[in-house]
């Protein structure tokens, strides 16, 4: 049986609760903010899911987004994001931001990408966006560790509503 086709190893939010409220807690306020455009948030969202190899997240982000009427089309750009030309300015340094703080150089942020990202963002917005990248990768490193099951948790989150299954 491949690794994709094994069912969950822990149920972390079960096994603890009080973290689980808290980091929830912490990604819901992230949400909450306001600083970021939601059609951003869902893009950084997806990219660093397929950067972690998160198939839950990537699952339940790729629903949330097209809940929130996100072009079918541009979710399947947003691997090719840099060669597709349906990503705007903003869209393309949150992306290149999400990249570089999701799989992290030895050598830090290349200071050109920040003054990059620093041109579509104003100093809040950037760091919202970095708490944002921040709250994404955690929640892709507990599921994809105990190999959360894409889907598994549609009905509770709404995400059947997506139509996508």
């Amino acid at each position: 049986m491949s690794d994709q086709h094994r069912p969950a190893r822990i149920d972390y939010a079960r096994q603890s609760p009080a973290l689980f409220q808290k980091f929830l807690d912490f990604s819901l306020a992230v949400a909450a903010d306001g600083d970021i455009d939601a059609g951003i948030s869902h893009l950084v969202d997806i990219r660093a899911s397929q950067l972690n190899g998160c198939a839950f997240c990537l699952d339940m982000h790729v629903k949330q987004a097209r809940m929130h009427g996100e072009r079918e089309l541009r979710l399947h750009h947003v691997a090719i994001w840099r060669e597709s030309p349906l990503f705007t300015l903003p869209e393309r340094a949150a992306l290149a931001w999400t990249e570089a703080l999701t799989q992290l150089a030895p050598t830090g942020v290349d200071d050109a990408l920040f003054d990059t990202v620093r041109e579509q963002f104003d100093a809040r917005a950037l760091t919202a966006l970095t708490y944002r990248i921040m709250a994404i990768n955690g929640w892709n490193r507990i599921n994809v560790a105990f190999r959360s099951v894409p889907g598994t948790l549609d009905k509770r989150y709404g995400l059947d509503a997506a139509g996508l299954s």
